[in-house]
């Protein structure tokens, strides 16, 4: 199953210089997913997991195409592709846990593993549209914190694909929505966290730089964790 982060389209870009601006958001919210998949993961002791940021190719890659493209189309011109840890959700995460538990609680481990691997997908998503809103934050000289943006704000920053596919995971965690919302909220703030840590957002920047420079149609998981680590 393919890890798709897309970024929402902005179709009314009247200048260049809100073009060159649309370009620096797409770049930090791809940075933010990828940087998030790689440092986030290691972090945790999770697995590595492939994947790719890919742009949609544009004659040349002229900024009056852009334009017209996304005024004219529906998707979206980049997106990180895998990155999943899970790749195929469970009809119950609580319920998987308990039958699991109940077989042989030497299990136990593997699903403290599972449900690790689970939440971080899940902040992975929303690390991208929380990079693009604070890059703009920056940009416009603005404090970022998350009495500012929450959840729901996250749609302005190319943030609907995320939301839904993190709905989509949380939707398996519980059918109580309240339960659902409360983890949503939580794993929020951990994602939240994670940007704001000084080294992260370093790394989040250096790789959006990078993206802005390397006018690449796919940037591949080994060039990303060359960049990362060095």
């Amino acid at each position: 199953m393919v890890f798709n982060m897309k970024r929402n389209n902005i179709t009314d870009i009247p200048t260049q210089f809100r073009l060159k601006q649309h370009k620096e958001c797409i770049a930090f919210h791809e940075a933010g997913h990828a940087a998030a998949i790689y440092l986030n993961n290691k972090a945790k002791n999770l697995p590595p997991v492939y994947f790719q940021i890919v742009f949609k190719e544009l004659n040349d890659d002229k900024d009056h195409d852009v334009i017209i493209y996304q005024a004219t189309h529906d998707d979206s011109i980049a997106r990180v592709e895998g990155g999943r840890l899970i790749q195929s959700l469970p009809y119950s995460i609580d319920g998987l846990a308990h039958k699991l538990i109940d077989r042989n609680e030497a299990m136990t481990p593997l699903v403290r593993d599972y449900i690790i691997a689970f939440e971080t997908d899940i902040i992975n998503l929303l690390v991208g549209p929380l990079a693009e809103a604070k890059h703009a934050y920056n940009r416009d000289d603005e404090v970022f914190n998350h009495q500012l943006i929450n959840l729901r704000a996250l749609k302005n920053y190319g943030g609907g694909s995320d939301l839904a596919l993190a709905r989509e995971y949380l939707e398996s965690f519980s059918v109580n929505r309240q339960q659902q919302e409360a983890k949503l909220d939580e794993l929020f703030l951990d994602a939240f966290d994670f940007i704001n840590d000084r080294a992260n957002w370093k790394a989040i920047t250096r790789l959006a730089d990078y993206i802005l420079k390397s006018n690449k149609n796919i940037i591949g998981c080994e060039e990303v964790v060359s960049l990362l680590e060095s």
